[in-house]
C-alpha cells in the first residue's frame, strides 16, 4: 500500500483544482489508466496510474484545491511490486505525505455535499459519458447527474445547451434538482452566491492586475480597409477546404504580423524583469487569446515567418479547438512574443487590450463592417472595414513606432498581394 505522490504538471504550478475523479475508492486499475482530470493555471491535464493495483482512499474531493507533492489518492499493488514506496514522479513529496494523511483538504465553499460522486460516468455500453470540464462543473453545481442528460453532441457529447435545456425541463415524478429551481423562492429569501476564485480565473486576474498596474499602455487606432482581403480569402477558401484547411482572416493578419515585425522587431522582444535590458525574439511566435470554457488561454503559432498560410491556419484551427476544450499543452501556451485579442469576433469596434507580459505588444481585432468610403473618384462606395486597436508597452515603444508598423502591417493587409514580395 502507498501513497501516489501528485507530481510536478507545470513550471511554477504549485496547486491544481480537482475537477473530476475516474476512479472510485475500492477499484481496480490498470497501469497508465487515467485517474484523475485536474486543471492547473494553463490546462486540464489527466493523471495516469503509475502501475496495476486497487484504489483504497482518494484524498481529495471534487472541486479541491491539491497541492503537488502532496498524496493524491492510495493505491495498493497486489502484486506485490512497488509495496512501501510513494507512487510519484520524483522523491520530493516524501516530506508532504505525513501532513496531508493526518489532515482532510478543505472543500471549496461553494460545493454541497450532494454534489455528483466521484465514479466515473458511464453510458449504458460501459464508456464515459463525454463532457468538457466546463459542462461538468456546470451538472455538479446544478446537483444534476451526467447519465441523465441527453447529449446532442457528437457521440453524445453532453454540450452547455444540452445542461441548460435539461434545467428549463418541467419535473415529472419524484423531486429533482431541476425541479427544485423550477420553483425559486422569493427575491428577499435568497442568498448571496460566494464563488471562489480559482484556477484559469485567479491566474488571469492576476496577471492582469500586474500587467495595468506595471506596464505603461500606449494606445494605438486605426480602421484597416480589408475589402481586398476578403476577396482573395474567398478565392483560396476551395482550394484550403480541399486540402482540410480552413482559411480565415487570421493567417493573413498573422503573416502580415510577421513581415511587419522584421523592420520593427521592438515589438516582437521583451523585457528582462529588471527593466534593464530588451531581448529581440528570433522568432515571431503569434499569440491569440481563445475564450474558453474554463478562461482565457493565449496559445501561441510558432515561428509564423517561417510558415505557409495553410500551415498558420492549420495550427490555428489546432490551437483554438484544443483551448476550448481546456486541453492545450504547455508548450502550445508557452513561448509567445506578440498577441492578437480577436474581440470582434464576439462584437464591439475599439478596445484597450491589456498586454500579455512579457510581450510588449498586443493588438484587440474588432468587427468588420460595410461602410460607406470615397474612391479616388470622389464616389461614395461600400468597402469592408476592420476597426483594430494596438496596445504597446511605452517604456520601450514610443508612439511614431507603434504607428508606423501599423503603417506597414495595414499595408500588406489593404494590399494582400504585396506580401508575396516578402515572404522568404
Amino acid at each position: 500500500m502507498s501513497d501516489f505522490i501528485l507530481p510536478d504538471i507545470g513550471e511554477g504550478i504549485v496547486e491544481c483544482e480537482l475537477v473530476k475523479w475516474l476512479v472510485s475508492e475500492g477499484d481496480l486499475i490498470e497501469e497508465d489508466q487515467p485517474v484523475a482530470e485536474v486543471m492547473t493555471d494553463k490546462a486540464l491535464v489527466e493523471i495516469p496510474a503509475p502501475y496495476k493495483g486497487r484504489v483504497t482512499r482518494l484524498y481529495w474531493k471534487e472541486g479541491d484545491i491539491a497541492k503537488v507533492h502532496a498524496p493524491l489518492f492510495e493505491l495498493v499493488d497486489e502484486s506485490g511490486e512497488g509495496e512501501g514506496e510513494p507512487a510519484k514522479a520524483s522523491d520530493e513529496g516524501k516530506s508532504a505525505e505525513p501532513e496531508a494523511k493526518r489532515a482532510e483538504p478543505k472543500k471549496s465553499p461553494d460545493r454541497a455535499e450532494t454534489v455528483a460522486s466521484a465514479a466515473p460516468s458511464a453510458r449504458q455500453d460501459g464508456e464515459r459519458t463525454p463532457a468538457s470540464p466546463a459542462v461538468r462543473r456546470l451538472i455538479r453545481e446544478n446537483e444534476l447527474t451526467l447519465e441523465n442528460i441527453q447529449g446532442s453532441g457528437k457521440d453524445g457529447r453532453v454540450l452547455k445547451a444540452d445542461v441548460l435545456t435539461h434545467l428549463e425541463q418541467p419535473a415529472s415524478g419524484g423531486s429533482s434538482a431541476s425541479a427544485g429551481r423550477a420553483q425559486r423562492p422569493e427575491a428577499q429569501n435568497q442568498e448571496v452566491r460566494i464563488e471562489p476564485i480559482k484556477g484559469m480565473q485567479a491566474v488571469m486576474a492576476k496577471r492582469m492586475v500586474a500587467s495595468a498596474t506595471t506596464i505603461p499602455h500606449f494606445i494605438f487606432s486605426e480602421d484597416i480597409d480589408v475589402t481586398e482581403l476578403l476577396s482573395l480569402r474567398q478565392q483560396l477558401k476551395p482550394e484550403a477546404e480541399a486540402r482540410g484547411s480552413r482559411l480565415t482572416l487570421m493567417p493573413f493578419i498573422m503573416k502580415a504580423i510577421a513581415l511587419a515585425v522584421r523592420e520593427y522587431p521592438v515589438l516582437n522582444s521583451q523585457l528582462n524583469e529588471e527593466v534593464t535590458e530588451i531581448h529581440y525574439q528570433p522568432q515571431c511566435n503569434v499569440g491569440m487569446a481563445v475564450d474558453s470554457k474554463i478562461g482565457l488561454l493565449v496559445p501561441n503559432v510558432k515561428n509564423v515567418g517561417q510558415l505557409t498560410l495553410l500551415e498558420i491556419a492549420d495550427e490555428v484551427t489546432r490551437l483554438t479547438e484544443a483551448a476550448r476544450e481546456g486541453r492545450v499543452s504547455q508548450a502550445d501556451l508557452k513561448g509567445g512574443t506578440i498577441t492578437i485579442s480577436n474581440i470582434g469576433a464576439l462584437g464591439g469596434t475599439y478596445a484597450a487590450p491589456i498586454i500579455n507580459a512579457p510581450e510588449v505588444a498586443i493588438v484587440a481585432l474588432g468587427r468588420t463592417q460595410k461602410l460607406p468610403r470615397f474612391d479616388a473618384n470622389g464616389q461614395v462606395v461600400e468597402r469592408a472595414i476592420m476597426t483594430i486597436s494596438w496596445a504597446g508597452d511605452h517604456r520601450i515603444i514610443d508612439g511614431g513606432t507603434i504607428a508606423r508598423f501599423n503603417n506597414l502591417w495595414k499595408s500588406y493587409l489593404e494590399s494582400p498581394q504585396s506580401m508575396l514580395l516578402h515572404m522568404g
